[in-house]
């Protein structure tokens, strides 16, 4: 069995059943997590017929790196990790002035169908698990170790819709939260939508404080079907509602993205539109300038029609940021080199 993604209390369950004592789980779990092992042979506190007995019956499995781009300013880092399976899923280490963060993938691939992202071309492939997940933070929380850094924030914002994932994306940053791991705390992590109404409804009630980020994308429900086939099922005005309730319950600001897509969404109508949609709630804009994929025909506006749109909103006295853009030169944003590493038969 694979306990790699497993809890302290899980492994220490399943170690009673072999008459191993309960505090070897703390010292397997920190090797595993907190050392980068990946043998029970490396975990030198263990007699070696422990560590002989131990691998008979388990085994620690991690994804492998199959790429890595780093871009030309040293801020960012794309990894391509591969799974037992072959399926494959990407995660970003981004680094800022105020820190380290980190942006993990929740499924292979995505259903969602939105008309801007690369991760849903190729369809869904499966969910991650929970170990998956958590495996992508643990690797690049062991690559900052080394430099005598850590892993400071995550944003759940890499490929697929983790509301459709619930459970494993909630066990692993549980997991990520405990201090056996990375010690993370639910503030420093930002889960990121599509408009899955139950999910966020559901997230409200778990009671972990984490920040939710909506997609949102377009001031109206026509427009939104368009590019995003989501809305079909949860319309705007269910995704705005349920917003409201997550931020009432949780007393979090609820940030929505904005792509913005050259001529589509773009005009002052769109701004003015959305600073009605969202007059009066506790939540702010931040406004993405499109990183176009080539396979969508989708171009980002210039930069006064961004500045006219954000400066559109802030006069109507909503929040709105501008993103600040990593990684470009590296395909950063989701799906992009995944697919094109699946195209090209890798």
């Amino acid at each position: 069995m694979n306990i790699f993604g497993w809890t302290k209390e899980r492994l220490a369950e399943a170690l009673k059943e072999h008459d191993i004592p309960r505090f070897r789980a703390d010292q397997i779990i920190r090797w595993m997590y907190q050392r980068g092992a990946v043998s029970f042979h490396a975990m030198d506190n263990l007699s070696k017929s422990l560590r002989a007995q131990l691998a008979e019956q388990f085994s620690i499995e991690r994804p492998k790196v199959v790429s890595r781009l780093h871009s030309a300013d040293g801020a960012t880092i794309k990894l391509l990790y591969e799974f037992a399976d072959g399926q494959t899923a990407e995660t970003v280490l981004m680094r800022h002035s105020y820190g380290n963060s980190v942006c993990v993938s929740t499924q292979a691939g995505c259903r969602m169908g939105c008309a801007f992202c690369a991760s849903t071309l190729h369809g869904l492939q499966r969910n991650l698990t929970a170990g998956e997940i958590a495996a992508q933070v643990i690797g690049i929380a062991d690559f900052l170790r080394q430099e005598g850094a850590r892993v400071d924030t995550i944003v759940v914002m890499g490929s697929g819709e983790p509301l459709e994932n619930y459970d494993n994306v909630i066990a692993a940053l549980r997991l990520l939260h405990e201090d056996y791991t990375i010690g993370l705390s639910y503030r420093s992590v930002t889960l990121s939508t599509s408009g899955i109404v139950p999910g966020i409804e559901r997230l409200a009630e778990e009671g972990i404080p984490i920040s939710l980020s909506i997609s949102l994308h377009a001031p109206t429900d026509a427009l939104r079907s368009e590019i995003m086939p989501v809305n079909r099922m949860y319309p705007l005005a269910d995704v705005l509602r349920a917003a409201c309730m997550y931020a009432e319950r949780t007393k979090r600001r609820v940030t929505y993205e904005y792509i913005l897509i050259r001529d589509l969404n773009d005009g002052v109508r769109e701004a003015e539109q959305l600073a009605k949609l969202l007059r009066g709630q506790l939540a702010s804009v931040n406004l993405i300038p499109i990183n176009p994929v080539a396979e969508r025909n989708l171009f980002r506006p210039d930069k006064a029609v961004i500045r006219r749109f954000q400066k559109t909103l802030e006069e109507r006295h909503i929040t709105a940021t501008l993103r600040r853009e990593m990684g470009t030169d590296i395909q950063a944003a989701c799906g992009q080199l995944r697919n094109r590493l699946m195209e090209a038969g890798l």
